[in-house]
């Protein structure tokens, strides 16, 4: 049910050459707001910061028309995409570099945007941004960062709520991700979580967001508001690049399937793998 009490204005920045280029390529722009926005948050601002190759698109045909499309998708999705095009340039051994830094453009916008916003969401890994954060969060804003690969430990310590991407329901699609078949969170399906609870008995939990839905400070899953269920595992499906006495840890982002538990009526995780490791 929405909420009854006031609906807090958010800001939705996204570094798309950083996200993409650190495990973002079919990152789905939709499930991002719907993220951004899952306590009934109003969007004011929804800002995509892009990189666009403006000599490449003079004979690349296929590129031109892709990133038109993607640009255009962006908008219909009621983001704003700020452009950034491309810098070539030679260094002394005549080698030839782009550079196409958006940084700059959206720490300036987000830091003059901030004054009519209540949150702001960054999609970025990049650890320049950790003196944005700061200076937002004196300003009296809850800041949250979403990223996937490659994510500065400083950026993630610094916000007031971090989340690998790869956690939010199909915001990534997962490995055998079908039009047709069984819902994230369905038996069958294939969901992401990391393990918060584990035994040197030889098996443990992993916790995971069952939908997009407020209360993400709810991890007990006994709470009936909370988002996140559990799945118990054996060590036996763990990754081979997952040791289990390195668990519990937050630090591993681990995709699996969903089964019916061998242990009663719970779920259990088989076909375990390692997605993303901080």
């Amino acid at each position: 049910m929405p909420s009854s009490g006031p609906i807090n204005k958010i800001g939705i920045y996204v570094d798309v050459a950083y996200i993409y280029n650190n495990g973002g390529q079919k990152m789905q722009y939709d499930a991002l707001r719907e993220f951004a926005c899952r306590d009934y948050s109003e969007p004011v601002r929804m800002n995509a910061y892009v990189s666009y190759d403006r000599d490449r698109a003079d004979w690349d045909e296929n590129y031109r028309k892709g990133t038109q499309n993607f640009h255009s998708a962006l908008r219909d999705m009621g983001y704003k995409v700020i452009v950034k095009e491309i810098q070539w340039f030679q260094d002394e051994s005549g080698n030839r570099y782009g550079k196409a830094n958006a940084d700059l453009d959206l720490a300036v916008d987000v830091l003059l945007q901030s004054a009519n916003l209540d949150r702001i969401l960054l999609a970025s890994g990049d650890g320049d941004f950790v003196q944005v954060v700061r200076a937002l969060q004196d300003k009296g804003l809850r800041v949250e960062v979403l990223a996937l690969d490659n994510v500065s430990s400083k950026l993630r310590h610094e916000a007031d709520f971090f989340i690998s991407g790869y956690q939010v329901p199909n915001l990534i699609p997962t490995a055998n991700h079908k039009t047709e078949g069984p819902l994230w969170g369905e038996l069958g399906s294939r969901v992401r979580g990391w393990c918060y609870w584990h035994s040197d008995q030889g098996y443990g939990f992993i916790r995971y967001i069952k939908g997009i839905s407020p209360g993400l400070w709810l991890t007990d899953t006994r709470h009936p508001d909370s988002p996140y269920a559990t799945a118990f595992f054996h060590d036996s499906n763990l990754p081979d690049a997952v040791r289990p006495n390195n668990l519990p840890s937050r630090n591993y982002v681990m995709e699996m399937e969903l089964a019916k538990s061998e242990r009663g009526g719970g779920v259990q995780a088989i076909n375990m793998e390692l997605v993303s490791k901080y």
